[in-house]
């Protein structure tokens, strides 16, 4: 059974850090794409950013250039969402999310191609 475990929520002040986490049951190169997405209360979910397994190549919404880096962790078998510059607009769920499906890259950001799904970890930032 798959299973993906997000960790390293929180609360922190606008401009501040953090780190999340998603530690994957099977090994992350079974996956073609993972990603993060994000859902704040009475919003639609969104996409925040992806990797492309094989390649290496991410992906980012417009709202997190430039402040969020995705990566993964071989040794830990995890992948990780380092957020600088938190806003008070990006307090959200945030979910960890995986797919073994073969897609274009302009439908890297959307959660319809994706199979299997966190049980998210919360983020708020305050101002």
């Amino acid at each position: 059974q798959v299973q993906l475990v997000e960790s390293g929520g929180g609360s922190v002040q606008a401009g501040g850090s953090l780190r999340l986490s998603c530690a994957a049951s099977y090994y992350i190169s079974v996956y073609e794409y993972m990603a993060w997405f994000r859902q704040a209360p009475g919003k639609e979910r969104e996409g925040v950013a992806a990797l492309s397994i094989g390649d290496g190549s991410t992906y980012y919404a417009d709202s997190v250039k430039g402040r969020f880096t995705i990566s993964r962790d071989n040794a830990k078998n995890t992948l990780v969402l380092q957020m600088n510059s938190l806003k008070p607009e990006d307090t959200a769920m945030y979910y960890c999310a995986a797919s073994k499906l073969t897609f274009g890259a302009s439908w890297t950001l959307e959660p319809r191609w994706y199979n299997y799904w966190g049980q998210g970890t919360q983020v708020t930032v305050s101002s």
